[in-house]
């Protein structure tokens, strides 16, 4: 009996200790999208999300920084930058290499209010929301600095970009997760000439399947996403074990269709459903800093002409 126990708490101090170091193995997720008209060229977009960032996490701004060697020609970030009220200036240190790039943004609940300790068992709940503390954060320093760079601020909103002559017709809302989400109902902007093709992208910090049907029905051919982590907590040959919202845990992380499946993403599926990529994120809370079986991530999504 006392060896049995001995070996399980060494296995778990074992496993503490992986998900510990895990959560700072940084890693590109790299994705191919047919998603751009007959006759655009290919675009690389950096979608960056969930870096929960505190002062102290001096690697991670410096690993941010250098994802600018792939030279990506749009970076969009689906929210939960900040970790601390002292993290503004380190979260734009991290985006600097690419904030004269085109870029867009949308905010999630820890870029409105610190994190606090939770009981970790709500883990475990299939949406795990719990009522906001009055911790505001420095929101507005944030997103100032964002739109200061010329970054399109797609809270609730509409709005467009021009990159590599395909014109990107945007559409986001804010943070679902906090019910702050009311998807824009003004029309869409008028088509784009022949020779300019154009492409619907929609962006929101938390993938619950209300805005995704949202930005389907708006005709998006794209939506980016961030908040499960991935799971965070995944077990081999499982996966996750929560997303904490009401997508299902198939989708956690990575690319795939929506409302059904695509073809080359996640198996045989209609061309009626748009692509959808969900970050697993780069940090995790402060009070829970460990990953299992699931690497904090970028993705750099090379879009592509759509086949014939």
């Amino acid at each position: 009996m006392a060896a049995g126990l001995g070996a399980l708490t060494l296995a778990g101090v074992g496993a503490l200790g992986w998900a510990l170091a895990e959560a700072s193995m940084f890693t590109l997720r790299r994705h191919t999208v047919p998603v751009l008209p007959a006759g655009a060229r290919p675009l690389r977009l950096l979608h960056l999300s969930d870096l929960h960032l505190v002062p102290s996490h001096r690697h991670k701004v410096a690993w941010v920084r250098d994802l600018a060697r792939y030279e990506p020609d749009l970076v969009v970030t689906t929210g939960d930058n900040l970790a601390h009220p002292e993290a503004v200036p380190g979260v734009l240190e991290a985006y600097a290499p690419f904030l004269d790039l085109p870029g867009a943004f949308v905010l999630g609940s820890n870029d409105y209010f610190a994190p606090k300790p939770k009981n970790p068992a709500r883990y475990l709940l299939p949406d795990a929301r719990t009522e906001m503390d009055h911790s505001p954060l420095p929101t507005s320093e944030l997103t100032a600095a964002f739109r200061a760079a010329g970054w399109k601020d797609l809270t609730n909103r509409r709005d467009r970009l021009e990159v590599g002559g395909t014109r990107i017709e945007l559409v986001g809302v804010d943070d679902p997760h906090l019910d702050r989400d009311r998807f824009p109902t003004s029309a869409r902007a008028e088509q784009p000439p022949a020779d300019c093709p154009a492409l619907h992208l929609g962006v929101t910090h938390a993938p619950y399947t209300r805005v995704l049907d949202q930005m389907h029905a708006d005709g998006c051919d794209l939506v980016v996403a961030g908040h499960t982590h991935g799971g965070q907590l995944c077990l081999p040959f499982y996966g996750a074990l929560v997303t904490n919202c009401d997508l299902d845990r198939g989708r956690a992380s990575g690319l795939h269709g929506w409302p059904g499946p695509r073809p080359g993403a996640d198996g045989d599926g209609g061309a009626d459903s748009m692509w959808l990529n969900v970050s697993a994120g780069l940090g995790t809370s402060p009070y829970a800093p460990v990953r299992f079986a699931c690497r904090p991530e970028a993705s750099l999504l090379t879009l592509v002409a759509r086949e014939r």
